[in-house]
This record gives C-alpha cells, structure tokens and sequence, in this order.
C-alpha cells in the first residue's frame, strides 16, 4: 500500500504559549491554501491552559483565567472546539493539518484515525488504551483515548476551515496531578461538572517513561501509514504565526 508523504516538524515555543499556538493556525492556513503539504507538528509545551471560545463566553472566564495564571498557566485560546484543557511539559502536543476540499465530510473520518493512531502507540507501550470518553472527563469527546475505560490520556479536537483540517491532540504522559490541581478551580469557575478522578497519564500506567518514548511511538505509527519528511518552520510560516498570535492571547 502506498504511504502518502506527511511532514513533521517538532519545534516548540514554551516560553511563547500564544505564538506557538498561532504556529499552528498558521500552518493550518498554508496547507489548506496549498502553500504547505500535509504537516504533523509533534512538539513540547509550556504551562497552557488551553481554552475555547466557548470558554471565553462563559460568565466565569475571568475568574478561570485568573486561577491558571496563579497557578503558572498560560491561558491560550486554541484551534479546536471542546472545553479547557492543559498542556505542561510532561505533555505533546499534536498538531495535524490536511487540505481537504470538502473537510466537514470526513470530520469523522479525521478523528478516528487520529484517535486510533494514538491509542495504538499508546498501546505498543504496554497500555490498554482505547477510544471514547470516560464519564465525566475533562473537556469530553467521543473521540478522547483512555486507559482501561478509566482515565482520560488523550484529548483531541479539530477546527475546519475552507480548503483544509487541523486535528489537535494533548497526550498526557506524565503530570496528572498538575491537571487536576489546575481544572478543579477553573471548572469551577466555568460551571462545568467532571471527576478528577478521570484526569490520568501514561505514566499513571506503566510507571516513569520518557517523552522521546512517546514520541518515538507515535512517530513509528505514522511511518507505517505516511512517508515522513523532517522540516523546520519557514520564514513564511512564522511571519504568518506573528501575524496571528494576537488572536489566540487571552486578556489580562
């Protein structure tokens, strides 16, 4: 079976959380203007909480946003739809943009093979990790990759604009604890309702592993279905992310 070309660049900007979100709408942009080709951005993050504009109409927004920022928090307003969610350094972030003339047909096509892809990675790591949503998880979605039908490990979403897709990905390798901790009080504060209990890691599981593991998993999953190419950022890219950082920033 051919294996379609598929770009991934890993650079990361932690100490830059609005920027290195709008590296990624940027990139969602090009592809779907032609300008790039497919591209998976797999990258580290800093500190985000990571909100939705459904987010910011809520009336406690304000007092979420506060309760990240005394926590250390970033908040950011992503791509992708769904509810707040963190992103830390013992997260990755996965980015992944496709042109697509007719994106929302295959909306569910998208989240399944990235959900798949994610759980089978995952599960080479010696995880029963499968697909679907936990009762009660943070920022919940059919598409969510748990483990053992108990923990939440990976959240993802996706955003459609005209000529392309993005499908964003948090996989939580370590960490659960700073998750809990922060969305406790900004759940609160948002009015949303979730266990706790719900919030898990890789490491949770299977005990100290490194990102590079996780990293490298996930990457041995794409080149069984993609030609992968390693690329950096352009000037274009990043003039363009420049251009967009200010949307993605939340208010003081």
């Amino acid at each position: 079976m051919d294996r379609p070309p598929l770009c991934v660049v890993s650079q990361a900007f932690p100490d830059r959380p609005a920027f290195g979100t709008a590296v990624s709408h940027a990139i969602l942009n090009r592809v779907a203007a032609g300008e790039l080709p497919p591209t998976l951005r797999l990258h580290r993050p800093g500190p985000i909480l990571a909100c939705s504009r459904q987010d910011r109409a809520s009336p406690g927004f304000a007092a979420a946003v506060r309760a990240a920022r005394e926590a250390g928090f970033e908040p950011v307003l992503r791509l992708a739809g769904g509810r707040a969610a963190v992103f830390h350094e013992r997260t990755l972030a996965c980015s992944w943009a496709v042109p697509d003339s007719r994106p929302a047909a295959r909306t569910t096509e998208r989240f399944r093979e990235m959900a798949e892809l994610l759980a089978a990675a995952l599960g080479k790591l010696g995880i029963d990790a499968r697909v679907g949503a936990v009762p009660r998880e943070y920022c919940p979605g059919a598409w969510s990759v748990n483990a053992g039908g108990r923990t939440k490990l990976v959240g993802i979403g996706q955003r459609l604009i005209a000529g392309g897709a993005h499908r964003g990905a948090v996989v939580v390798v370590g960490g659960s604890e700073r998750i809990r901790d922060l969305l406790v009080p900004v759940y609160d504060a948002l009015g949303l309702d979730w266990d706790p209990a719900t919030a898990g890691s890789v490491e949770d599981e299977i005990g100290e592993v490194g990102l590079a593991t996780v990293e490298r998993a996930i990457l041995s999953g794409l080149s069984e279905r993609h030609e992968l190419s390693e690329e950096e950022f352009d000037t274009t890219t990043l003039e363009l992310a420049a251009r967009l950082e200010l949307s993605h920033r939340v208010g003081p």
